[in-house]
């Protein structure tokens, strides 16, 4: 038990919560993060999709990782991918489909994702399956609080609302308040995203 959740372990799952996450300190994942965030709800569905995809994949690879020839690894890995991407399609389209369409084509684009192909190259073909899992879990937390973050900030401001509920009050709009379209726009996920990271590596410089 102790192996387990030996310190290294439990940083391969905290550090890309915080001083390694890959989109403030790797700056990978950005164009989902642009096109998926303009509501609360997709960002949440693509931050767990992703999440899942790059927690398994790592898995897979980790398992089969001394079977792969070093010439067809990138062959074998997009093959485990794009099987998992189809799996969670398919779920999406079962259970939440109009957010599946709301995704679009993103979630299909999860197989090009940066974050996931750099963690199934640089972890999960050097490391057991235990802790490629909590560095998947971990990364994929990582990218999706970014999200959150973001889709909480433009729905909040660019409609007013949170998960499709109305959270600004009636009253507030009849003082004069009027929703902020900028945040509907992708440019304005690109500001947010670089506000988040400069407010990141400030909080976080003395201790890097």
């Amino acid at each position: 038990m102790s192996k387990l959740f030996s310190q290294e372990n439990r940083e391969a799952f905290s550090n890309p919560l915080n001083l390694n996450n890959p989109i403030t300190v790797q700056v990978l994942g950005i164009c989902s993060a642009l096109a998926v965030t303009s509501q609360l709800k997709p960002a949440i569905v693509m931050g767990l999709s992703v999440t899942a995809i790059t927690a398994f994949s790592n898995v897979i690879i980790s398992l089969i990782r001394k079977t792969i020839p070093n010439r067809i690894r990138i062959i074998v890995q997009l093959v485990v991918v794009a099987a998992l991407v189809t799996i969670v399609s398919q779920i999406l389209k079962a259970y939440v489909y109009d957010v599946s369409v709301q995704l679009s084509v993103y979630v299909g684009l999860i197989i090009t994702n940066c974050i996931l192909m750099g963690r199934l190259e640089a972890f999960a073909m050097q490391n057991g399956p235990w802790p490629s899992f909590l560095d998947g879990i971990g990364n994929g937390l990582g990218y999706a609080l970014i999200l959150v973050l973001v889709g909480f900030v433009r729905e909040l401001l660019g409609f007013g609302t949170l998960l499709g509920f109305q959270v600004v009050p009636q009253c507030v709009y009849d003082w004069g308040y009027v929703n902020n379209g900028m945040m509907t726009m992708p440019a304005m996920s690109l500001i947010i995203v670089g506000c988040i990271i400069w407010a990141h590596r400030s909080i976080n410089k003395e201790e890097k």
